[in-house]
């Protein structure tokens, strides 16, 4: 029985194989279908602009907010149009420097757990990727247990609702996670032959780390205030979008910079082959923050918020069992949100770094390519995405927690959550762009294995056969169901034409 089984596989294996490769004969000669010495042009100039204004206007509040309680209140006597809680004016929450440092603690922290995280990664990534994808459930049920003891109720709330979906989404993909530390030790093994997008990665992590000086600058102002509670809240909540959509703009930069050197490199054979273009980091460097910026900025805005809701709205539907009301609920907001994900994918980055196209135009030719091929089974499959996601969470919680520590023994009450709050996500923008690196080899790979599947075969061939099998599978996988599902139609009208009237 072993033998018939182990020859099935065998069987399928070469099909999948003879079928990738006659793919890739279609497609014609890599280096010609994917050239990457083309004009470029500037695109979604409007996002440009729009991210830049922005960021100067920013730039300018954020030294205002901080300066106005730096080494004495109310320096531009904004307490004249603020009251506090008790209907008064005065300094009750101290002065910028009082949190700054706080906030230095949560930056530091962050930067401490990226670089930690891709050194780590390059020795033991199946043990650090397996601890990340366990423990991160455990932290946030612990801090929920903090929160309910420090009477914080609604942050307590939060944190083991948070607990609950992750536990619950790790159990719908559990089946997933081998393919998945697969695809993510070899996208690590990518990555770690490259050492400069190593160091553009920690070039762009002190980038950052400068901008969160300012940043933090300005959040210690407003938590150091005499604007009421809520006031407060509202102006953090409004700096945190902007961090949010800063960090994400930092990333997909680097993910442009790094998916253009990993598909150079795939391309050409390996990084020394005499066909690869010289200077190519700085060519992919220059086009990033220029000709390519405004579609990154663009992309970014959207694509973060799109994926993880894609991601959480599959694990639902798998585990929903045949409660139809519910099923058709959850398929409609699927439908959706596939839509939205054919204009807003991170494979779109891949495309803008090698075609320099657009960023709609390249998210729906990376779709399309996917859909053309069924390539588009396996990255279903595949929960890289996530995985990387939960180190991201994991180092901004952790970030958060020593940050929000050090206030609540200085200080009680809403500023520990609110330093504690901004510190997280201080922590995850820094932790998320160490992951980057890794993420943007992932996405390559499955550019690649799409295009010219032989591309993957030349640098690794044991990883195009799993690949090719998994390929396989889940093509028999989604056709079984098909089957099913017209079966189940066709017993259903059977049904109701022979009941009686």
């Amino acid at each position: 029985m072993n033998d018939s089984h182990s020859s099935s596989s065998d069987s399928a294996s070469k099909a999948a194989i003879d079928q990738n490769v006659g793919r890739s004969r279609r497609n014609g000669n890599g280096d010609q279908t994917l050239a990457t010495d083309i004009p470029r042009q500037w695109h979604d100039i409007f996002w440009l602009g729009v991210f830049l204004f922005h960021l100067m206007g920013l730039a300018l509040a954020l030294a205002v907010l901080g300066l106005n309680r730096f080494k004495k209140s109310d320096r531009f006597n904004f307490d004249r149009y603020t009251t506090n809680t008790t209907g008064t004016v005065g300094n009750n929450h101290g002065l910028t420097e009082d949190y700054w440092p706080m906030y230095g603690l949560g930056g530091g922290v962050g930067t401490v757990l990226g670089w930690a995280w891709l050194l780590l990664l390059g020795f033991q990534a199946n043990h650090m990727m397996k601890i990340s994808v366990h423990i991160l459930t455990t932290y946030l049920a612990v801090v929920s247990v903090l929160c309910f003891w420090s009477e914080h109720f609604l942050w307590g709330v939060t944190f083991a609702i948070g607990a609950a979906l992750q536990f619950l989404y790790v159990i719908s993909v559990i089946d997933r996670l081998p393919f998945t530390m697969l695809v993510l030790q070899k996208a690590v093994k990518m990555v770690w032959s490259l050492p400069e997008v190593m160091r553009v990665s920690y070039a762009f992590m002190l980038v950052m780390l400068l901008w969160m000086g300012l940043w933090s600058f300005g959040a210690a102002g407003v938590v150091a205030s005499n604007i009421n509670l809520n006031g407060r809240w509202w102006l953090l909540v409004v700096l945190s979008l902007s961090l949010f959509w800063t960090g994400a703009v930092l990333c997909n930069t680097v993910h442009v910079i790094v998916s253009g050197m990993v598909f150079l490199v795939l391309i050409h054979g390996g990084r020394e082959a005499a066909s690869m273009p010289p200077n190519s980091l700085m060519k992919s460097l220059r086009y990033s923050v220029t000709k390519s910026f405004g579609s990154i900025c663009y992309g970014s805005l959207f694509t973060a918020a799109i994926r993880t809701l894609r991601w959480e709205i599959r694990g639902l539907r798998s585990k929903i069992g045949k409660n139809e009301c519910l099923l058709c609920c959850v398929d409609f907001l699927f439908h959706l949100v596939e839509t939205l994900v054919r204009f807003f994918n991170k494979y779109a980055y891949v495309q803008i770094a090698v075609h320099g196209k657009s960023f709609n135009r390249s998210a729906r030719d990376a779709w399309e390519l996917f859909q053309s091929t069924g390539v588009e089974a396996i990255i279903a499959y595949d929960c890289s995405g996530a995985v990387l996601l939960m180190v991201t969470l994991l180092g901004g919680l952790i970030t958060g927690t020593c940050s929000g520590v050090w206030t609540h023994i200085k200080w009680d009450g809403d500023r520990v959550t609110m330093v504690g709050s901004t510190a997280m996500l201080m922590g995850m923008v820094l932790v998320g762009l160490a992951m980057v690196v890794v993420e943007s080899a992932v996405t390559s790979i499955y550019i690649c294995y799409a295009e010219d599947p032989l591309l993957i075969h030349r640098w690794d061939a044991e990883f195009f056969i799993q690949l090719s099998e998994a390929l396989h599978q889940r093509l028999q996988h989604r056709s079984s169901r098909a089957r099913e599902v017209l079966t189940q139609n066709r017993l259903s009208v059977g049904i109701q034409e022979n009941v009686p009237l």
